[in-house]
């Protein structure tokens, strides 16, 4: 796990080697263990380096082919590096090292970009070709690692993170459409970003850009595709529980102690159980607990520990603590924070730090299986109408938990029912609430959805799984990539093996949704290695009760004051919008407003602690 950047100067420019290293440097908090630099003339790469496999020197980046003809500065872990190593012999090859970078470059010679498909990792390199003068990005298949660019003053940036961009002088302006989806989706899904002069490389895509600024992009895996080649799963139960395995087992590749994420729920307990059912000894678990009851999972995550003999860690994350972690990690997020669990999730990666340098997470179980209970709503469309004027009877309209769903069941159309599935707020709220009535355009969202229809007709379910997959989920894995390596720990997903992914994809929708809480397959695999009370507890997640927070702590009573009469009122989209009236309406208690606060809330602590640094 690291951190690349680079400057391409396409009027051939001498590239500066202070900005590079800047650049570079800025992203310290990714690879805190070594750092190289590769430039000639226009072409230069920076690598920090966060040494997993291989720890010695010969893992230095970047790393240089034997011909030196290839550079490659690489982010990520080719789990399966090893498995080449027979063919790698058979051609005459002698290995230097034992790193999957070097394993990675090699595939690279000898077979291009076609390599790409036996990769099984999580990944973003940069290769320079000094032959051919050509750059090639890439990503891998779920975007687990992240990678951004920018094309400005006839010069191509890239890094792991914005603000590795905005360091080399890339400016940092907020796009009006950005802002617009940030408010209406949480995050912008696609190519674009929040800012108007950055993009970034999608999933599954690579790009190459010679040194005449001609750019090509490519698509190199394509999860529609892999699901209507998939070969028939037999036996699915089977299936899925010797390739799960497999993949938590793969995921273990490492010359560094790994740990456990484990929030106590059935997706984080699943691995764990499936590290000891496969003799994994000295396992180290790490999980955070909140005061709120309907918060907590810490006495199941503290009983499955103690249970298989691992050793189990914890920590809470309140007031002070809270508010300083809120702060960094919208620094390390380079966005306003969007799921509002990033400070907790940063402060589980502080506590791993001192002993372990990866977690294992189980990030992606929902979205593949059916595990949000919103999916639950699109199963029968029509009963969305009848609820929509249930919610007119002022009895009803009283419960807060019925009042997401009745707003939900105002969208009028199955494409928006999927687009707007994993939002707070709907077309209909975001009119009444910012006095807009239009809908941000983002042919990406499109796209994706024309593709889910195709492959799941009339199924509206299914669309939004395979929705979710290209868009809220890639949004989850930048979370998780940006908490983690805020305290330069390495986070891996043992679900979104892709094996996994596409498999999933062609099998029957009672092994997803049969069920009160979705996951069937999984629940199944794992009733006879779980306890009861695991497989059936109330899914509760990462979630964080704010509503308590801005009321109880007093950083957060000041900063209401503050937010009332903040600098973000002045931007578009939200000149409407009274600040003294939302502090009073949520210091009365208001709890209905808090999916339109706290938006806002995080866009001003970001506003106001970001821009400070890079303007």
């Amino acid at each position: 796990m690291c951190g690349i950047n680079g400057i391409f100067h396409l009027d051939f420019k001498q590239v500066d080697k202070n900005q590079l290293i800047k650049m570079r440097d800025i992203l310290e908090h990714r690879g805190p263990d070594d750092s190289g630099i590769y430039i000639h003339n226009n072409i230069g790469l920076g690598h920090r380096r966060l040494s997993i496999i291989d720890t010695s020197s010969a893992g230095h980046q970047p790393y240089t082919s034997d011909d030196s003809r290839y550079i490659i500065v690489f982010n990520g872990e080719i789990y399966n590096y090893q498995s080449f190593y027979p063919e790698l012999k058979s051609k005459g090859i002698t290995l230097k090292s034992g790193s999957d970078t070097e394993v990675l470059l090699k595939l690279y010679e000898l077979y291009g970009l076609e390599m790409l498909d036996r990769l099984n990792g999580m990944f973003a390199f940069a290769i320079w070709d000094t032959k051919e003068k050509k750059l090639t990005l890439c990503r891998d298949r779920m975007g687990v690692k992240p990678l951004y660019y920018s094309f400005y003053q006839n010069t191509l940036l890239f890094g792991s993170e914005q603000k590795a961009l905005f360091t080399a002088g890339v400016p940092l302006e907020i796009s009006e459409n950005g802002l617009e989806e940030y408010f209406f989706n949480r995050f912008v899904a696609g190519e674009n970003t929040l800012f108007g002069n950055v993009k970034k490389v999608l999933p599954g895509h690579y790009m190459i850009i010679d040194e005449n600024g001609k750019s090509e992009t490519t698509r190199w895996w394509n999860l529609k595709e892999q699901i209507q080649n998939h070969s028939p799963i037999i036996n699915p139960k089977q299936w899925f529980e010797e390739t799960f395995f497999e993949s938590v087992k793969l995921r273990m590749v490492s010359d560094v102690p790994v740990g456990v994420l484990l929030s106590g729920g059935l997706d984080s307990c699943s691995i764990l159980s499936a590290l000891y059912h496969q003799e994994f000894k000295n396992i180290e678990t790490f999980n955070i607990s909140f005061s709120e009851e309907e918060h907590n999972e810490y006495h199941l995550a503290k009983k499955i520990t103690d249970e298989y003999h691992y050793k189990f860690n914890h920590t809470k994350l309140e007031n002070e603590n809270l508010y300083q972690n809120l702060i960094e990690t919208s620094y390390y997020q380079d966005e306003p924070i969007m799921h509002l669990n990033e400070p907790h999730l940063l402060a589980i990666a502080k506590l791993a730090k001192p002993k372990v340098k990866v977690l294992l997470s189980g990030e992606g179980a929902d979205e593949l299986m059916g595990g949000y209970v919103r999916y639950k709503a699109l199963k029968n469309p029509s009963l969305l109408k009848i609820i929509s004027q249930i919610s007119s009877f002022e009895t009803f309209n009283k419960k807060p938990r019925y009042d997401k769903l009745f707003r939900y069941s105002k969208i009028n159309n199955n494409s928006d029912l999927v687009i707007f599935n994993s939002t707070s707020v709907y077309p209909e709220d975001i009119n009444k609430f910012y006095g807009n009535s239009g809908k941000p355009e983002n042919a990406y969202r499109n796209q994706i959805l024309k593709e889910a229809q195709e492959l799941y007709p009339k199924n509206i379910q299914r669309q939004a799984l395979y929705f979710d997959q290209h868009t809220y989920m890639c949004s989850l894995l930048d979370r998780n990539d940006r908490c983690t390596m805020g305290a330069s720990i390495e986070c891996r997903e043992p679900f979104l093996d892709q094996r996994l992914i596409a498999g999933l994809g062609t099998l029957d929708d009672k092994w997803l949704f049969k069920g009160k809480k979705g996951k069937f397959i999984l629940k199944t695999t794992m009733e006879d290695k779980l306890s009861q009370e695991i497989l059936n507890f109330r899914k509760i997640g990462l979630s964080a009760p704010w509503g308590s927070y801005l009321l109880r702590f007093p950083r957060f009573i000041d900063e209401l004051d503050d937010f009332a009469k903040s600098e973000i009122f002045e931007m578009p989209f939200l000149e409407n919008i009274d600040g003294n009236k939302l502090v009073t309406q949520i210091r009365k208690g208001n709890t209905k407003i808090l999916p339109y606060f706290m938006p806002l809330f995080m866009l001003h602590k970001w506003h106001k602690n970001y821009f400070k640094i890079f303007i």
